[in-house]
């Protein structure tokens, strides 16, 4: 058996959805293509994405199409969402691009094409709505040419466009087709085939060229043809990634892409970090369900069931390249307060705890009765509280969206506090050093004091403590990278009076160093000094070249730095730069106004960097 595991992307609207039930009906695995507006799609499971009308989640159905079996990854098209698509991106073979005959390449199609590029994945351009009043198939077939990549080929033409009986017929060179074939599994060119999720035209002829365009991998074979892949097949050990987790009635699903080997149930594999747990329970997409099955082999999309500690971008068994993608995520660059109330605070913390295993962008923090969840955007806030009410039974209520900012370490600091002198009340010596780290680095935690010098459970109570507090540094952004040393150390051995039980009053627990550790620890930080950083993206925009200054200015007043224009095909100039990414809601603003509305800007996390108000005081 072959397999294909196949994204469906686009942008919000563009029809991936209702394509991707088309297929299905169209392979007869249902019996009518599910329907957005009516809430009753294939792969939509959450009924907030059913209300909404757009995708939340990344879900998974299957198909066979000519001999292979097709498992197709229907993928959010908003881009509040870009980070589920782009775990999904890690684990497929092959990806069709959705287009609108009618509205063209937009800006998360430029978004989406350039992961897919930078993923070397192949990819099909499918030009949708072929059938819509409006509809300008080959000018957008033109546009995807000037404006995703030259490397592209119509293999169709569409007669009786922007009308109910549009429909599709093949170029008739049979040698090009077939010299596209082998470029496009090679991710060195890409077919442009045409139709309509609605009526069904195109649908059969895409079908068909799946598995002539994408490559396809057999059950037996590990996917790819590397060293390190077929030695883990040699080996009879099996290897697969973690790229999506949820609930169903309360129960840990795992989706993992298997690469090489195969799982069984009852299996105790490794997932790293000291991680070892048993398969309790396994299926596998198989026409449109997930199916029991006691055997996953490579290539296929596996649920498995018992695995509580895994968590998105985890590998199975041992890392093989390209594994690495699952886990390479642009971080979210905006936050925002939640709470409820006083009886629902601790649920509402478990509940968004859980939703950050499934998602790990989704980023918790909780500071005495403050919880601070990372965020892509206004839409996810919203979609996020739906969840919550819907799932979890949490009325949860959400400040404003702001910038995520951090604070670094511009020095080092010292600070040390000795019991019982100086005002100390805490039974408990500590002394700790701060020093700034590299980014991406995290928090360290070293003793230069000997560690027998006390028992190791309040030396654990230091670090975890410290860990604590670097949640929020004196400025009230988290410290995501420092060095700490613990200097000194001290504690009152366990003590009673004479013919008396043991008293706390004469003797250290560890509620001495959770006390002191947090005014150590900001003495130290205070010393070393702080600097409040901001995330900065770095933007691609295409508008018409007499848009250029008027960009360029906008770009500038907003903070911005634009450091390289040109003129592309067409009249078409491309301008690029990096913004802070609190002015980029309002650069998407403004932009329509000073384009014609023909501008289109991408951005992408690129670092954090001091806030230039700040660093100017």
């Amino acid at each position: 058996m072959s397999y294909l595991n196949l994204g469906i992307v686009a942008h919000v609207d563009a029809g991936k959805t209702s394509l991707t039930e088309r297929l299905l009906h169209h392979a007869g695995v249902i019996d009518r293509p599910g329907s957005v507006d009516r809430g009753d799609t294939t792969t939509d499971t959450l009924a907030l994405e059913r209300e909404r009308g757009i995708t939340i989640r990344a879900s998974v159905a299957s198909f066979p199409a000519g001999g292979i079996t097709v498992n197709v990854l229907d993928t959010p098209g908003h881009p509040d969402f870009i980070a589920e698509v782009d775990r999904s991106l890690a684990v497929l073979d092959g990806a069709v691009l959705v287009l609108s005959a009618v509205e063209g390449v937009q800006a998360q199609t430029l978004v989406l094409m350039r992961a897919l590029q930078r993923l070397r994945l192949p990819v099909i351009v499918f030009v949708n709505k072929i059938d819509r009043r409006g509809a300008r198939p080959h000018a957008v077939a033109d546009a995807v040419a000037r404006r995703l990549s030259p490397d592209v080929l119509p293999v169709q033409r569409v007669l009786a466009a922007g009308t109910a009986s549009a429909r599709v017929e093949p170029l008739p060179d049979d040698e090009v087709r077939d010299w596209l074939a082998g470029e496009s599994r090679r991710g060195n060119a890409h077919p442009v085939l045409f139709g309509s999720a609605v009526t069904g035209a195109g649908v059969p002829e895409l079908a068909a060229a799946l598995g002539t365009y994408l490559p396809v991998v057999d059950a037996g074979s590990p996917v790819g043809a590397d060293a390190g892949t077929a030695a883990a097949e040699r080996s009879g050990g099996p290897s697969g990634v973690v790229f999506a987790i949820d609930r169903e009635g309360g129960r840990k699903r795992t989706f993992v892409r298997m690469r090489s080997g195969a799982l069984q149930v009852r299996d105790r594999i490794d997932l790293g970090h000291g991680r070892a747990e048993r398969i309790t329970g396994l299926r596998v997409a198989h026409r449109g369900t997930l199916e029991p099955r006691p055997t996953a082999k490579a290539g296929q999309i596996a649920v498995l069931h018992g695995l509580s500690t895994a968590r998105v971008g985890d590998v199975v068994g041992p890392v093989l390249p390209g594994d690495e993608r699952a886990s390479q995520f642009p971080p979210p660059s905006y936050e925002t307060v939640v709470d409820a109330t006083p009886a629902d605070r601790g649920r509402l913390y478990a509940a968004l705890t859980e939703l950050a295993e499934q998602d790990p962008l989704i980023r918790v923090r909780r500071r005495d009765e403050e919880i601070t969840v990372s965020l892509y955007g206004e839409v996810q806030r919203e979609v996020l509280a739906a969840v919550l009410q819907r799932e979890y039974r949490v009325d949860a209520e959400f400040g404003e969206v702001r910038t995520a900012r951090t604070e670094r370490l511009v020095g080092t600091g010292n600070a040390l506090e000795v019991k019982k002198q100086d005002g100390n009340e805490f039974l408990a010596t500590i002394g700790l050093r701060v020093e700034p780290a590299p980014v991406g680095s995290g928090v360290t935690f070293e003793l230069e004091c000997e560690r027998g010098s006390m028992p190791p459970a309040f030396f654990d109570a230091v670090e975890d403590t410290v860990r604590r507090e670097l949640a929020r540094g004196p400025l009230r952004w988290p410290i995501p990278d420092a060095q700490v040393v613990m200097t000194h150390s001290g504690y009152a051995p366990r003590q009673s009076h004479m013919h008396q039980k043991f008293n706390k009053a004469m003797s250290s627990t560890g509620a001495d160093f959770r006390g002191l550790t947090p005014r150590v620890l900001a003495a130290a930080v205070r010393r070393a000094g702080t600097v409040v950083c901001e995330p900065v993206h770095r933007f691609v925009i295409e508008v018409p070249d007499d848009a250029v200054g008027p960009v360029t200015s906008l770009v500038g007043r907003l903070g911005g730095v634009p450091f390289e224009s040109r003129t592309s095909v067409a009249g078409i100039a491309v301008v690029q730069g990096e913004i802070p990414a609190g002015r980029v809601a309002a650069l998407q603003r403004e932009l329509p106004g000073l384009t014609h509305g023909e501008g289109m800007c991408r951005t992408e996390h690129d670092r954090f960097e001091p806030v230039r108000e700040m660093a100017r005081a």
